[in-house]
């Protein structure tokens, strides 16, 4: 219910009622513009003097590049070195705490001759009568106490200004004097002293190096020719003699045996092969297809010769019969061939079968020969481990060795002139300055003075709110409602005028225990109104607005709860829950929001032109609302949450039983009252007081108020608002 109220306040555009009155502001500035304009004016002319009459300064700039420049000179030939990451933010920094260095300021100050320059040195020339006054009481030492560097150095640090330039690895260096040339000067100097700093360290490392290798390589050298001897005598005594590729000679012997072995047990095998492939020949018949007996060339001529025999008997076959003594003849001659041709054959194997025999025995020598030598290398292992553990000494230390030379080496060239330059380099030298860095006339002109009148004009605005919360809050214009006791007082001093109204009733109203009071409505004067409202009545709960319970019992004419609540509407955010009669039975109101069947956006109304919010009874009626005590309660609190002012309207002839659960949860009540002499308004504020502990208060118009005689209306001037 809140967020729907909340929602429907601020689309109807309302704003709070605890704004500025900047009108009663502007008009206060103009009363005391004498007390703005006099402050401005004179800071412009003060300001203007000062400019002219100060001794202006001048300030030249170095700008140096830091970057890595020693690569190209100890090491020629190679690459260049990635400055970026030798030059972080870090190292940035530590090379401005550098130039900022005393040592470095000492020399600067004695290349500059600031020593006896009277901006710098404040022991230049005679010391002035306070000067004096104060050494005498101890309040100052003597400037020749201190050595004339020191004396400088103070003012020098105060001059000069050293920073890096942003996201860069450029540093500045600026020094401030009152002459120009000076000032160009001083930051030249200044800059080339650090490099020459950076070039002198440099060659202090190289010479340190330098003179620590020398003494160092010497016993190094003697070392390496030592450890070399051991290892040359161990591997003479133990027989460990290297042969090609770095290799021991028993290894490559084992490796030469190995070699050898298998090629003999290839020959084996192949002559074995051999020999049963022509006995299988000779069995099965093919003895010339045998390549060994095909090309032997006895076997040729003896085959020629059986060809020759065989065509001879196919001859002689034609003309003789086989049992003839030549056809014998030529059979005989074929056979001793065949038999030759066989033993040919044979012999071929059996001197295949001998060469396998005699690579068989070449085979057991080599791996007889091989046995022995890898006994002979597992005996040498141990001593192989040896020499390997002095070769590896050896070999460290000609490392070393060779570092050392190398480092060494160097050293000597950064050594000499030249050869180690600065990792800095200028990049913009000074010049001297044309225009002044101190005073910038125009800037300081301006800011003194818009700083003056600001000054000036927060301070009569802080004045006028001030004293407009110390003063009290706007008092009625119209009769003070005073006790009894006063009422008695001022009519024995005084005669009272026939004019005079009977005060009876008023008196009776304020001795009821002093809870009930009045209050003005002015419609000219909302703010009074406002005031006098919050006067009478109690502090809500942190973050709630007050209820206020308004019964209407005012005459005709008088003034009506709806006007009280459109004045309030003027200025803060106000809701009016009209409850003194069942109007507008056709539109949902609070009884259709309190039985759940309307939302707040649905019953809050708002008139054309007024800036008011009012809720009615709705369909039910208000017999309805006051019925749901626990209800309205909810309804109500969600209201405070969104509104400065919740009024509750009632009829003045409401039941106690109806009123009361309003009445106990309203921070004050209001009576419409019209007139002071209102005596059924005064009869329902007792009533209603009998059902609150809150304060009660009568609402009286101002144009119907009737003054009381000798009430001090007439003695006291109205509070200014």
């Amino acid at each position: 219910m809140t967020a729907e109220a909340g929602t429907e306040a601020r689309g109807n555009g309302e704003g709070r009622g605890d704004m500025l009155d900047l009108a009663a502001l502007w008009a206060a500035i103009k009363r005391r513009r004498a007390w703005v304009v006099v402050p401005t004016l004179a800071a412009l002319g003060l300001s203007f003097f000062a400019v002219n009459v100060v001794t202006p300064r001048y300030t030249g700039e170095v700008r140096l590049l830091l970057e890595s420049r020693s690569g190209f000179y100890a090491l020629p030939g190679q690459s260049a070195q990635d400055t970026a990451g030798q030059f972080d933010a870090e190292a940035v920094q530590s090379q401005v705490q550098i130039m900022m260095s005393r040592d470095l300021a000492r020399e600067a100050i004695k290349r500059i001759g600031l020593v006896g320059n009277p901006e710098f040195d404040s022991g230049a020339g005679a010391l002035g009568a306070l000067r004096k006054v104060a050494v005498m009481m101890g309040l100052g030492a003597h400037p020749a106490d201190r050595s004339p560097e020191e004396r400088v150095l103070e003012k020098y640090y105060d001059r000069l200004l050293v920073y890096p330039v942003a996201r860069s690895r450029i540093v500045a260096i600026e020094f401030t004097s009152q002459d120009r040339a000076l000032a160009a000067k001083a930051a030249n100097t200044i800059a080339e002293t650090y490099l020459e700093f950076q070039e002198a360290a440099k060659q202090d490392n190289a010479r340190s190096a330098s003179a620590w290798l020398s003494t160092t390589i010497e016993p190094l050298r003697k070392r390496v020719a030592e450890a070399d001897a051991k290892v040359e005598t161990f591997r003479a005594q133990h027989g460990l003699f290297a042969g090609p590729n770095n290799t021991s000679i028993n290894a490559q012997q084992l490796a030469d045996l190995s070699t050898q072995l298998s090629a003999a047990r290839s020959q084996q095998a192949e002559a074995q092969a051999k020999a049963g492939m022509i006995r299988d020949a000779i069995k099965q018949g093919r003895t010339f297809e045998i390549p060994e007996v095909a090309n032997n060339e006895l076997v040729r001529r003896l085959i020629e010769q059986r060809v020759n025999l065989r065509a001879q008997i196919a001859a002689e076959s034609r003309s003789l019969l086989p049992g003839h003594p030549r056809i014998k003849e030529l059979n005989a001659q074929l056979a001793d061939l065949e038999g030759q041709l066989r033993g040919a054959a044979e012999r071929a194997v059996r001197t295949l079968e001998n060469e396998a025999k005699i690579t068989g025995q070449r085979v057991e020598s080599f791996q007889a020969a091989l046995d022995g030598q890898k006994k002979n290398v597992a005996t040498s292992n141990d001593s192989e481990v040896q020499l390997r553990a002095l070769e590896l000494d050896a070999r460290t230390l000609r490392e070393q060795l060779e570092q050392y030379m190398q480092r060494y080496r160097e050293a000597v060239a950064r050594d000499t002139l030249n050869a180690t330059p600065a990792d800095a380099r200028i990049i913009s030298r000074a010049v001297e300055p044309i225009d002044p860095s101190f005073p910038k006339k125009l800037p300081i002109v301006l800011v003194s003075t818009l700083a003056t009148f600001l000054i000036a004009l927060a301070t009569i605005v802080t004045r006028e709110l001030l004293n407009g919360q110390a003063r009290p809050l706007p008092q009625p214009r119209g009769p003070r409602w005073v006790s009894v006791a006063d009422e008695e007082a001022a009519a024995k001093s005084e005669n009272p005028t026939p004019e005079t109204p009977r005060r009876d009733s008023v008196a009776g109203l304020l001795t009821h225990a002093g809870r009930l009071g009045h209050i003005r409505l002015d419609l000219d004067r909302p703010e009074e109104t406002l005031a006098a409202m919050a006067e009478r009545t109690e502090e809500p709960q942190r973050g709630l607005a007050p209820v206020m319970l308004v019964l209407d019992a005012g005459a005709e004419g008088a003034a009506k709860p709806h006007d009280l609540a459109e004045l309030l509407a003027q200025r803060c955010r106000c809701i009016l829950v009209d409850l003194t009669s069942d109007h507008d039975h056709g539109e949902p109101g609070f009884s259709e929001l309190l039985a759940g069947e309307a939302l707040f956006s649905d019953i809050i109304m708002r008139a054309t032109g007024s800036r008011l919010h009012s809720i009615g009874p709705g369909r039910a009626g208000r017999e309805a609302v006051f019925a749901a005590a626990d209800l309205v309660d909810v309804a109500l609190d969600a209201l405070c949450e969104t509104y400065d002012w919740v009024l509750v309207a009632a009829a003045s002839n409401d039941e106690a039983s109806m009123l009361e659960p309003v009445a106990r949860r309203a921070q004050g009540g209001l009576v419409m009252s019209g007139k002071a002499s209102n005596g059924h308004a005064l009869e329902v504020a007792y009533r209603l007081s009998e059902l609150t502990k809150a304060p009660v208060s009568l609402v009286l118009d101002a144009e119907h108020e009737v003054p009381m005689a000798r009430m001090r209306q007439d003695e006291e001037e109205p509070v200014e608002a």
